[in-house]
């Protein structure tokens, strides 16, 4: 039996309203780290830029070489939709250091927050990942990322957002994330949240001239799953200064004070439950090889 499209659009959009109301009436309070949090703790002081993690990372998750700059070498200059953990370096006067980019795996991320239909969310051991068969391409998770994480693949018929998913597939089978069993320095190291925090704090109380006394993503943005220590300036090394509060609490404020009752919103949550079922058709044609237009 085939359902017409306005007979969908209906029952997506009663299912819609029926979500709407627990969807307002959430309190946006503080979140934190699930119990079973997993998350990396990076140590600036002892990476020493060889960037094995960025080829390790490239080779767990089938990413392409970046040889838009040069032809005969993988030379990604950034994040990007090829590239999903990078090494970078900052030196100024004597200063120098390597740090290490990839998601942060927030506590409460901007980007879940943003997203509309649920594409980005915090699922197993509260690694942010992305569901192709959700997203719509909006790309607000781009604009909402502090970090400036998620990339785009603009060159795409069917495009992804690309960004680290903490090497989910790996957890799941009882591995690591693939940066962090390459390291030669042990520069980033996996485990669980707590105690990664745990041993952050160790390292500054047992060398306290070595790093700076603090432990970036403990209160950051409302806290993040990837954790940093360092020698030099967090801000210098490309990593920003936020508020304790998770500029997605803020976000939820807004967005829920404007929605509740509104029936708008409801209808636009219809017509892109419509744009997502035919963005799955698509990635399963995909999947399976068809072709069309």
């Amino acid at each position: 039996m085939t359902v017409k499209r306005r007979d969908f659009l209906r029952t997506v959009i009663a299912a819609g309203a029926a979500a709407a109301v627990p969807a307002a009436a959430e309190a946006s309070g503080t979140k934190h780290a699930p119990e079973d949090a997993v998350g990396m703790l990076y140590d600036a002081t002892r990476c020493i830029g060889c960037k094995a993690c960025v080829v390790a990372c490239k080779q767990a998750n089938d990413m392409p070489a970046d040889t838009r700059l040069d032809p005969l070498h993988d030379m990604p200059m950034n994040l990007n939709d090829r590239t999903r953990n990078i090494i970078k370096l900052y030196e100024e006067d004597e200063k120098r250091s390597y740090v290490k980019r990839q998601c942060m795996h927030c506590i409460d991320p901007s980007c879940v927050g943003a997203c509309m239909i649920g594409a980005l969310d915090k699922r197993e051991h509260g690694i942010v990942t992305w569901d192709g068969n959700l997203c719509i391409g909006c790309r607000y998770c781009h604009v909402a990322c502090p970090y400036d994480i998620p990339k785009f693949e603009w060159d795409k018929r069917v495009p992804k957002v690309v960004k680290c998913e903490l090497c989910n597939h790996r957890i799941a089978d009882g591995g690591e994330p693939a940066c962090c069993e390459v390291c030669p320095r042990e520069a980033v190291i996996y485990g669980r949240h707590k105690d990664l925090l745990a041993e952050a704090h160790r390292r500054i109380e047992a060398s306290p001239g070595r790093y700076i006394d603090h432990v970036y993503g403990e209160h950051e943005g409302g806290g993040t799953q990837v954790l940093y220590l360092s020698h030099v300036p967090f801000e210098d090394l490309g990593l920003p200064a936020l508020e304790d509060k998770p500029a997605s609490q803020l976000t939820r404020e807004v967005q829920h004070g404007i929605y509740k009752g509104f029936v708008a919103p409801v209808a636009l949550y219809g017509v892109l439950g419509v744009v997502m079922m035919r963005n799955k058709r698509m990635n399963e044609k995909k999947e399976n090889g068809e072709g069309g237009h």
